[in-house]
């Protein structure tokens, strides 16, 4: 899957991935700060993952993790600081939750700061921290 927008570009193509700019990424988060390069290729390996990129340099990444039948699990969404603010992080969430892969099934992810964004998208809070979306 490739989705051209207002130069930018989000892609499931995990050649594209920029693994150093992934694990810079992910160490600046509060989420997955701890975690070592070895576990973060693991974990792409094994999941679905979109990359935004702008002339080839990636700006964003988000995680997938699903059976492919009944639900997935949103994680490691995160978009460079300097290109925040400009609506990249909702066209990738709109992306993801429309994708022909994930458009017809449960939702789940957690968050400590972003329940105005995922409620947007049809998310709902779940105790203090997880959200879920219904498959619609």
């Amino acid at each position: 899957m490739e989705e051209k927008i207002e130069g930018f570009m989000i892609s499931t193509d995990k050649s594209l991935l920029d693994i150093e700019a992934i694990t810079e990424f992910l160490g600046k988060s509060y989420w997955a700060n701890q975690r070592t390069q070895e576990t973060i290729i693991k974990s792409i390996e094994n999941s679905l993952c979109y990359g935004v990129y702008e002339n080839g340099k990636q700006v964003g990444f988000a995680r997938v993790v699903t059976d492919g039948v009944t639900m997935y699990w949103l994680c490691d969404v995160y978009i460079d600081e300097r290109y925040r603010g400009v609506g990249i992080g909702k066209k990738l969430i709109s992306t993801i939750i429309h994708s022909e892969e994930l458009k017809n099934l449960n939702g789940i992810l957690g968050t400590l700061d972003a329940h105005g964004l995922y409620e947007q998208y049809g998310f709902i809070q779940v105790q203090d921290r997880f959200m879920r979306r219904k498959a619609q």
